[in-house]
Parts: C-alpha cells; sequence; structure tokens
C-alpha cells in the first residue's frame, strides 16, 4: 500500500512540475534575448536590416501608422509599455520624436540616435514646426534624414556602432550587413537622367529636401499641409507663380497627406498630381521596402517629368 501511495505521490509531483513557471535556465535563456525598439518605420527598416542574422534579437515598431507627419503623435498605453520592456531605443533624432520626450526620461534603455555623423539640411520658412533646435546657429533642421540613400547608410553605421556595445559577438556580422546595404543601394536605386534633374519639384510635404539633394533635383517649394489645415493664401499664389514660370506639368502629395490645396491648384493650372512616398509607414522588414519605395518615388518622379 506504502508503495502504491510513494508512486501516485511521484506522478503528482512531476505533473505540478510539468504545469508550474519556467524553470530558471528557460527563464534566464527568455532575459538573454536584446529587446530592441526602433521608434519609426524607416529605423526599424535599417535596425533590420543591421541586425539580420544576429541570434537573440527582436527588433519591435513603435510608431507605424499612416501619417505623413509625427508632429502630434500622442504616445498610447501600448507605446509606454514598449518603451519600458525596451532593452535599447533606436530612434531617428533630429527632433522627429520630440512626443517621446518624457518617456525617454523615465526609461534605463541606451538611446541610439540615427543622426549622429548625418550632414543636416536646415529648414526654409518652417518656423512653425517644433524640430529640434541647434544650440550653435539657432536652425531648425530637417529630420527626413533616411530619405536619401547616403544617410541610410550613414544611419545604419550609427546602429550597428550602438549594437556593439550589446552585440559584440555579431559586431561582424553587423558590419557585414552594412557594407551589403551599401552596395545593393548603389546597384538597385538608379540616378535620375540629367535632363530630368533639371526640372523644377514642388511638393506638398516638406520631407523631400534630402531626396531631392540626393537625386540633383530642383526643389522649388515644399509646403508643410496636414488634414484640416490648408496652405495659405500666400503660398498658393507663390506656387501658382512658380508652375507658371518655370512651365512645370505636375507638383507631388505625400501619399499619406492631404491632397485639398494640390487638387485646387491642379484645377487652376492644369496640372498633374502625383503621389510619392516619404516611407513612414509599411509592411515587412530590412532593406526591401525601402529600396521598394524609393524606387517607386524615382519611378513616379520619371513617368511625371517624361
Amino acid at each position: 500500500m506504502k508503495k502504491l501511495l510513494s508512486a501516485a505521490l511521484a506522478a503528482l509531483l512531476l505533473t505540478l512540475t510539468a504545469c508550474s513557471p519556467a524553470a530558471p535556465a528557460e527563464s534566464a535563456a527568455a532575459d538573454s534575448t536584446l529587446h530592441i525598439l526602433a521608434t519609426t518605420y524607416p529605423v526599424y527598416l535599417f535596425t533590420t536590416a543591421v541586425t539580420d542574422g544576429v541570434e537573440g534579437v527582436d527588433v519591435s515598431l513603435l510608431v507605424n501608422s499612416q501619417t505623413s507627419c509625427l508632429h502630434d503623435y500622442t504616445l498610447t498605453t501600448t507605446d509606454m509599455k514598449a518603451i519600458e520592456k525596451a532593452d535599447v531605443i533606436v530612434m531617428n533624432g533630429v527632433g522627429l520624436e520630440a512626443f517621446m520626450d518624457d518617456a525617454l526620461a523615465t526609461s534605463q534603455a541606451p538611446v541610439i540616435d540615427c543622426s549622429s555623423g548625418v550632414s543636416l539640411l536646415p529648414y526654409e520658412g518652417h518656423e512653425d514646426h517644433d524640430h529640434e533646435e541647434s544650440e550653435e546657429a539657432g536652425d531648425h533642421y530637417d529630420p527626413h534624414i533616411w530619405m536619401s540613400p547616403d544617410n541610410a547608410v550613414q544611419m545604419m553605421q550609427s546602429i550597428r556602432d550602438g549594437l556593439s556595445a550589446q552585440l559584440p559577438q555579431a559586431e561582424q556580422q553587423m558590419t557585414d550587413n552594412v557594407v551589403q546595404a551599401d552596395t545593393r543601394f548603389m546597384e538597385e536605386i538608379p540616378a535620375l537622367s540629367a535632363s530630368l534633374s533639371q526640372r523644377g519639384l514642388i511638393t506638398f510635404h516638406d520631407g523631400f529636401q534630402y531626396f531631392s539633394k540626393a537625386f540633383d533635383l530642383n526643389l522649388l517649394k515644399a509646403i508643410e499641409e496636414e488634414e484640416g489645415s490648408e496652405a495659405s493664401a500666400s503660398d498658393i499664389q507663390e506656387i501658382v507663380s512658380l508652375i507658371r514660370q518655370y512651365n512645370i506639368p505636375d507638383i507631388f502629395t505625400d501619399k499619406n497627406g492631404s491632397t485639398a490645396t494640390a487638387d485646387a491648384i491642379a484645377r487652376e493650372t492644369g496640372v498633374k498630381v502625383y503621389q510619392l512616398d516619404m516611407i513612414m509607414s509599411g509592411n515587412g522588414s530590412g532593406l526591401q521596402p525601402y529600396l521598394d519605395a524609393m524606387n517607386a518615388n524615382i519611378n513616379t518622379i520619371s513617368e511625371a517629368f517624361q
């Protein structure tokens, strides 16, 4: 009888062990994962590209909403939990994530600023925007740095440098990934022909300055037009004058932005309206979505200017 009772107790203990929380060894394995939080979609794409093939890494995305601008973005409860969970936070910088200032002040996670080493371009005529201010010159800088392939490579280099302390064993892998990205950009993102690059570009988003410089486009005018806020009468008159002065056949909006003013100007002047992609949201990870979006922008401009 005692033997039967002992056997029953042993079976019960085995059952309880199987149903109990993970053993310490399993918990340690789970904690060994490096949780990286990328603030925006471009930063997420570059971070996943840099860490491709690296074990023990989990990269998540904070903001992936279909918006052309983050000026009025407010962190959600889910966002706050993601920030709290993060071991490393990778951000665009240049004031793009101003909505995170308070949350970052309470976070213990190291922050990688992807704008480090990038030659910043000052905004011109956008003093109403809340972008980071230079302490030296007092100028507001354009945060849309990822729209230049050269800047994208520099951003990935900053990510690689920032993660090397947490992932020393993967330093060479991450370096190789950055080199491969640079090669892919040179091979898979075509340049615009010289005849197209001389054409005047008017955009209804102020984030195409780096893109224009990267592809030698003549950016004549860029205005920020958010939903519910149309361009001023003086802006509209200036755009109409530029269209007539330079004989411009097309104007461009961001696919996630408002088209109200662009459509009105099109009706008045007869120009066509095309959409470009700021790559602020999307699906997928790694380099391919970035390559697809940049090539789509180039194809759109080529079609419009031909």
